[in-house]
């Protein structure tokens, strides 16, 4: 692991001098690098100091890579600009950096350390290339969201060392039947995946983001909560059997008030951000329920989701790039105008509302078995939840490509064979690594 570490290192001066295209083959090449160091294992592989990996950090390190190479891929624009490209490079190379550390920590308060420091280039994202004034508000947002439940958690993390003299995930066997404790750890995680109640900062960072901001706040931030909660279950399994449930519900109930609210959105970018908080709720029900199908669900829930909602937010940015507006109402006909842009729109829109074959449905098929199991009567949000995640996909689909396009549209370019990459990237690990399912069904 250490050596991947490295790697990265010395890519930090590269940032300063390099071209668009060599960063990009290098960040690819990482990549590739790291997904033929392979440990699809629940236990802990590729050992260095303080650093490792087992299936579930294996996962989502791979998917920040792949998602950190798109995000290059997706700010042509920023360079052809020349819209301070270096420091663009810069900030990239330190967020994966933090990425890599958080999830490949085998200590928790390395964990969150880095868990913290991811934070601070995804606010230099949005507050220096961000659309709108009020990207200030939205950074201001996320960081104090985070920030106001990490506090509680660092005291908890020294309380939790002081009783039991280590904080390496394999030795954390201990339960603590303790609410205040509970609720300490674990709160700062409900904001980040992020949970219903706490999920408001989240459409404001995604409307406000460039491109690249918006993918990594989908594809990798909010991986960072579940990855967390998956960690650290283990501590509160008595207090987890009594208190979880209404978690469970608040996701739940959430997540199909959530579908409602999306199916009423008229800006692109945040009919988008808020389906992934009630594609996330699922994922944080799953978690909460505390057996391996649920566990399993989750892991799947979020590399799909990873892929498929960083893949929605490039073919907004698309649009956005030619029409100058995220509205619905001007963004209609795009099927007149862009036929082969309507081909990644349906791709991705069929995946959102978990069509076979993406993970989506893999993912939604193990939630539901955890969900049902836990309690039948969970049964009536799951099915009011698939069925407006279905209607809010077509929604998205049929209003930006059907109808008659807008008459101020005078002059749109065509698609590049960078986006047609950019869009196949996303989509084809999504649809494939279903066909692989044994590895993410094995332990069952």
């Amino acid at each position: 692991m250490m050596k991947f570490l490295f790697c990265f290192l010395m890519l930090i001066p590269l940032s300063f001098i390099s071209e668009f295209w060599l960063m990009q083959f290098m960040f690819f090449l990482l990549t590739f690098l790291f997904l033929f160091n392979i440990s699809m294992n629940y236990i802990w592989t590729n050992i260095s100091y303080l650093l490792g990996s087992d299936l579930l950090s294996y996962s989502l390190i791979l998917l920040s890579f792949w998602i950190c190479s798109l995000m290059i891929l997706a700010s042509e624009k920023l360079f052809k600009l020349k819209n301070f490209m270096n420091l663009f490079l810069f900030v990239m190379v330190n967020l994966m950096i933090s990425l890599y550390l958080a999830f490949s920590s085998m200590n928790l308060f390395l964990f969150y350390l880095f868990f913290e420091i991811s934070l601070v280039p995804t606010l230099i994202l949005i507050i220096g290339w961000g659309y709108q004034p009020e990207r200030i508000e939205a950074g201001i947002y996320l960081l104090f969201y985070t920030l106001l439940a990490s506090l509680p958690m660092m005291i908890s993390i020294f309380f939790y060392y002081e009783t039991f003299f280590s904080l390496d995930f394999y030795f954390m066997k201990n339960d603590m039947n303790n609410l205040f404790m509970y609720l300490c750890m674990n709160m700062v995680f409900f904001i980040k995946i992020p949970m219903f109640f706490v999920h408001l900062w989240l459409p404001k960072a995604h409307v406000e983001a460039p491109v690249s901001g918006s993918m990594i706040l989908a594809g990798i931030m909010l991986k960072l909560g579940g990855y967390g909660l998956m960690r650290l279950m283990s501590l509160f399994l008595m207090i987890g059997m009594q208190m979880n449930f209404i978690f469970i519900i608040i996701s739940l109930v959430g997540g199909f008030f959530i579908s409602l609210i999306c199916l009423r959105q008229s800006d692109i970018k945040s009919l988008i951000a808020y389906s992934s908080v009630a594609h996330m709720g699922l994922a944080l029900g799953g978690i909460m329920t505390l057996n391996s199908w649920g566990f399993w669900g989750a892991l799947v829930m979020m590399l799909a989701h990873g892929l498929c909602s960083s893949g929605l937010f490039c073919l907004a940015n698309i649009t956005y790039e030619r029409i100058h507006s995220r509205s619905l109402y001007l963004n209609k006909g795009m099927l007149n105008i862009l036929p082969s842009l309507s081909f990644w729109w349906f791709m991705f829109s069929a995946s959102n509302m978990a069509a076979p074959p993406s993970l989506n449905l893999l993912s939604e098929i193990l939630l539901i078995n955890s969900l049902v199991s836990y309690s039948k009567y969970l049964m009536i949000f799951l099915a009011l939840i698939s069925f407006f995640s279905a209607a809010y996909s077509l929604f998205l689909y049929s209003y930006s490509q059907h109808g008659s396009f807008y008459s101020g549209i005078f002059s749109i370019f065509s698609i590049s064979i960078r986006e047609y990459m950019l869009l196949f990237l996303h989509w084809l690990p999504l649809n494939v690594l279903v066909l692989k399912s044994e590895y993410f069904t094995l332990w069952i």
